[in-house]
């Protein structure tokens, strides 16, 4: 979502080839500087709100032929190497958020929240060919009434789940069967929240979702079926560390157990927060700043995973969508998690 939110003494910036850019907040909480290492192709979609929300497939074998999958809201799904060239594109119409998971002889299957009928939401599914860098789909799974806007995948006990945020707040978890010729879907439990969501992130080491409330904050839940459907809010859109729109989460999982930090995307003021899991204690924020890559404005979708990816990210890598990239379209800038915990002086 976007909101003009200005300030006293300061004009609004005008429009861009990509985007209205918009005049933030300025919070007490002081954010960190880091700069960008790389940046994806623009997406097709000029003069738009477009680019959303990235999703990261890890080669293990050789990290940095790593993937990622982004959305061209308006227009499909987009991959994208290390190097941020665009290899392939589908036209899968209004496609919002977008999630992975290796699923092993199934393969590495993509989820991406359908919004080309705004009354009833679907999940679009394809197979992410590897070799080729190219989507296979798999079909669509309808999830019922309302606009489709969040998505993200979660495993447990062998089985596959999509957690479907409705534009209004409601959040559906559907338990996938991709054993058919054709995918189905299972709605097996749904939570609400009181206004309007999107981001979420599965941590299938505590079995927590967690869920940007755009004006109030973020909320943890169970994430397993049989789990209880009422929400913690675990941090507040207090125009301080955390600044509206809350926008797209995600997880740096360290370890195990429950090391590592959840990143969301501070909307308001350019920025990211970071809580540390164990505790939900907020740590710090940060923002990337102009250098080689140019800096993000706007940010909607977020992904981060650690781990080796290469010289460039030998840590873990962090994607963010710009939503305002002149003078080309939006597209997304890649981090290395490395120099983020740096800034922010984590463990």
């Amino acid at each position: 979502m976007r909101r003009a939110i200005l300030l006293a003494g300061l004009l609004p910036l005008a429009a861009c080839a990509s985007s209205k850019r918009e005049v933030p907040v300025v919070p007490t909480t002081p954010a960190a500087s880091v700069q960008a290492r790389g940046e994806t192709d623009a997406v097709g979609t000029a003069n738009a709100d477009a680019a959303d929300d990235p999703a990261i497939w890890r080669n293990p074998a050789n990290p940095a032929a790593s993937l990622i999958v982004g959305t061209d809201k308006k227009a499909g799904l987009h991959v994208y190497d290390l190097t941020g060239k665009d290899r392939f594109f589908i036209d899968a119409g209004q496609v919002n958020n977008v999630d992975l998971k290796d699923m092993g002889d199934a393969g590495i299957i993509v989820a991406a929240s359908d919004r080309n009928d705004r009354k009833n939401a679907r999940l679009a599914l394809f197979r992410l060919d590897t070799a080729t860098a190219k989507l296979i789909p798999l079909g669509t799974v309808p999830v019922g009434a309302g606009e489709a806007y969040g998505v993200c995948l979660y495993r447990n006990e062998g089985k596959l789940h999509a957690f479907n945020v409705i534009k209004d707040g409601t959040i559906r978890q559907v338990e996938l069967d991709l054993t058919g010729a054709a995918p189905a879907g299972k709605l097996v439990r749904t939570m609400k929240l009181a206004t309007q969501s999107e981001g979420c992130v599965a941590d299938e080491r505590t079995h927590r979702l967690y869920v940007g409330e755009e004006n109030a904050g973020v909320w943890r839940f169970d994430a397993r079926a049989d789990g209880p459907v009422a929400g913690t809010k675990i941090a507040a859109a207090d125009g301080q560390n955390l600044v509206i729109d809350v926008e797209g989460v995600a997880i740096a999982a360290e370890g195990d157990g429950n090391g590592g930090y959840l990143l969301v995307s501070s909307q308001g003021d350019h920025a990211y927060a970071v809580y540390r899991l164990s505790d939900e204690a907020f740590v710090g924020r940060f923002r990337i700043t102009p250098g080689k890559f140019g800096s993000t404005e706007e940010t909607d979708g977020i992904e981060v995973i650690t781990g080796d990816f290469g010289p460039d990210y030998p840590g873990g890598l962090f994607i963010a969508q710009d939503g305002y990239n002149p003078p080309n379209a939006q597209n997304f800038k890649f981090a290395a998690w490395a120099d983020i915990k740096a800034a922010l002086k984590l463990d």
